[in-house]
């Protein structure tokens, strides 16, 4: 008898040792899950944050400069999953992204404000190929689409910064330039001019 129990003993033990493996390793595939899924939207929120810096800086419409990998609707389904997971842990990770993405990072210089250093050297207006092709030659490293140059020139124009001609199916910008004040009359203002009498 004590031969029969003993087995029963092993028995019960194997088996919840098997059944706590499982759960075991059905947790740790949970866990990964909701690292990956953190992980993502922590590259999410910096990906908003840099841009939304951007936007600070530039004032510009978003459609100007937001690659398509940097806007929000691409990973949204790992946002609401997320979301899900646990919203108490998804709140305590945003702050610290931000700093993160702050850290030691320097503001790279604005597309606008090189699209306008480049008109600014130019009298006659420019297309935006014109512009995009310069651009390349100035500054390999940036190479944004046709479509951003477009887009961020009519966020200028939309600023009154830059201004747009077309003529026929081309359209150009030229750099608006402030105004110079009109030169006052020779004299002393306020005094009348000499030889006229009250």
């Amino acid at each position: 008898m004590p031969s029969q129990s003993a087995d029963t003993l092993r028995s019960r033990y194997a088996e919840q040792a098997a059944s706590d493996l499982e759960q075991n390793r059905r947790r740790q595939q949970e866990l990964t899950e909701r690292i990956r899924v953190l992980k993502q939207e922590e590259a999410l929120l910096q990906d908003i944050l840099a841009v939304a810096e951007r936007f600070e800086a530039d004032g510009a419409a978003p459609s100007a400069h937001v690659p398509e990998q940097t806007r929000p609707t691409r990973r949204a389904p790992a946002v609401r999953a997320a979301a899900a997971a646990g919203p108490e842990r998804t709140l305590k990770t945003r702050p610290k992204t931000a700093a993160k993405a702050r850290k030691g990072k320097s503001r790279p210089v604005l597309l606008g404000d090189l699209l306008t250093d480049l008109l600014a050297a130019h009298e006659e207006p420019c297309t935006a190929k014109e512009l995009r092709e310069e651009l390349l030659r100035a500054h390999p490293d940036r190479e944004p689409t046709p479509q951003v140059v477009r887009n961020t020139l009519e966020a200028l124009v939309a600023k009154s910064r830059v201004r747009r001609h077309k003529s026929e199916r081309s359209v150009s910008y030229t750099l608006v330039r402030p105004e110079r004040p009109a030169a006052e009359p020779v004299g002393v203002p306020g005094t009348e001019p000499a030889g006229h009498d009250a």
